[in-house]
């Protein structure tokens, strides 16, 4: 079972990747930073519709800060939304800010709402951190899904990734007579593959949503990121493949009973053959997002030391055992895919 034991260490922006944001558009001057959010002066606990706790506070303004900050807010959804637009500001309003105490980069959440419709959206503001940067952009580049995120500064802002929960799918979804377990395996299976070709560690089942679409015949699933900061950080192979998190357990259940170990390989040589494409029709983003990385220290050398071991027995590769940095790394890994 793949276990971390230690807290990630935050690594700052280097001026190699605050140099590669701003080429591709990501640093833009947001008009409120993640450390002014910090002067509220109150805060409750935050309940779902169900009375649990969710681990989230709301947070309360003074009221002479409120309105300040709350029309800053929904500038940046507007940045983030709309390209700076402002004029899509004119029926939202900020409904709620809520903070999450228990995470890395303790993030603020935002809910944003249409007051002519009550249509809500969220996003996220939080203390910046390299790894998840990284892993943001990796995502957007190499996984079948975009990602909106901004920097600036020690802020970043994301977009909120819709879908389910993995904990509350695997809970109340998996025995919906409705459910496709063949193709919600295969998705798993690929989702394992996409995580450890490109080193994001950690992904168990409280930080991936499952996406399902209906579709006339059929339901499709897929399975996103919802949480960046163990990009390329962990020194065990097993931390990069979800497989191994025993809060995937029903997940990993469901694949062994409805697939067999011959689909799953062609699943996951289907994967890499998509990974390979997406390297291809971005050769100058890849080749800049991993010359900042050759160039960054977003791990310690004794992580940095295990997995180009672990990696060189995996792949039977001694290639691996030259790189100096988990940027180096990353390349290694994702060479083997175009070799392939």
């Amino acid at each position: 079972m793949a276990v971390i034991s230690k807290k990630k260490i935050v690594y700052p922006i280097s001026e190699n990747l605050r140099h590669y944001l701003i080429k591709y558009g990501r640093e833009v001057d947001i008009p409120i930073h993640y450390k002014e959010l910090l002067r509220y002066s109150n805060s409750i606990a935050l309940y779902d519709f169900k009375g649990n706790d969710t681990l989230w506070e709301t947070v309360f303004y003074d009221e002479s800060d409120r309105n300040e900050i709350h029309f800053k807010v929904k500038k940046i959804y507007a940045l983030l939304k709309a390209d700076g637009d402002m004029s899509v500001m004119q029926h939202l309003y900020v409904d709620r800010i809520d903070l999450c105490t228990y995470g890395n980069t303790q993030p603020f959440r935002v809910r944003i709402v249409n007051r002519i419709n009550d249509n809500f959206d969220y996003f996220y503001i939080k203390n910046a951190d390299a790894s998840r940067v990284y892993g943001l952009e990796l995502e957007h580049l190499l996984s079948p899904n975009r990602i909106g995120y901004l920097v600036y500064k020690d802020s970043l802002i994301e977009e909120h990734i819709a879908g389910i929960p993995g904990e509350q799918f695997m809970k109340q979804q998996l025995h919906d007579p409705l459910l496709n377990p063949i193709r919600l395996s295969k998705e798993f299976v690929k989702f394992n593959e996409r995580c450890f070709v490109r080193l994001l560690g950690d992904m168990h089942s409280s930080n991936f949503v499952i996406d399902v679409t209906p579709d006339f015949e059929e339901t499709h699933y897929r399975i996103r990121s919802i949480d960046f900061d163990q990009q390329s950080y962990e020194g065990k192979k097993a931390i990069y493949l979800p497989q191994y998190f025993k809060q995937n357990n029903a997940l990993i259940q469901l694949g062994i009973r409805h697939i067999t170990p011959e689909s799953m390989a062609q699943y996951q040589k289907e994967e890499r053959a998509l990974i390979a494409t997406r390297l291809k029709s971005s050769p100058k983003e890849i080749a800049d997002i991993l010359n900042s990385m050759e160039q960054d220290t977003i791990s310690t050398e004794t992580n940095t030391s295990t997995l180009k071991q672990e990696l060189a027995r995996h792949y039977s590769n001694p290639n691996f055992l030259k790189c100096q940095n988990m940027g180096e790394i990353l390349r290694m890994s994702l060479n083997q895919v175009l070799q392939r």
